[in-house]
């Protein structure tokens, strides 16, 4: 099934090669993104969407890694899937969908990483990057799993 990207080809030619994400539109992704970890965090009743707020920047950060403009030494993104996983798991069996303290912890750093990225990357490898990884998301759900990937029953 062919699926629609939010952003064309053509988007990241046109795109800032030297600046990065103009502010307003970084200012959206990083509200968006702490909301959701706050939500995940201090909420009663904390939503899928807030799951995936965080998820979508943590997918962002591994399709950066894999384009070799961030590092991950310590192996973190891969603790911040996991942690995500686990309480995606805890949901599905009726519980709040809640992270651990580590979870938060790590999930927290990563969220620093990607604003630090969002902040200093140029706007086109930012653009070419949400293409990967919503193309890389959509493989996922067309049954295109690769070992590494995380994916909830």
């Amino acid at each position: 099934m062919k699926r629609k990207l939010t952003y064309s080809q053509m988007d990241v030619l046109m795109a800032d090669p030297v600046q990065p994400t103009p502010a307003f539109k970084r200012n959206h992704q990083l509200t968006r993104m702490w909301q959701g970890l706050h939500e995940l965090e201090t909420s009663s009743k904390p939503t899928i969407r807030d799951w995936t707020v965080v998820s979508d920047a943590i997918n962002m950060m591994e399709t950066l890694l894999g384009m070799g403009w961030v590092q991950d030494p310590d192996n973190t993104l891969t603790e911040a899937m996991e942690a995500m996983s686990e309480a995606g798991r805890r949901h599905q069996e009726g519980h709040a969908l809640r992270l651990s303290g580590q979870g938060i912890q790590t999930i927290r750093g990563i969220l620093e990483d990607y604003a630090s990225a969002l902040e200093q990357l140029p706007y086109r490898v930012m653009l070419a990057a949400h293409r990967r990884t919503e193309q890389r998301l959509h493989e996922i759900l067309d049954g295109k799993v690769q070992p590494h990937d995380v994916r909830l029953p």
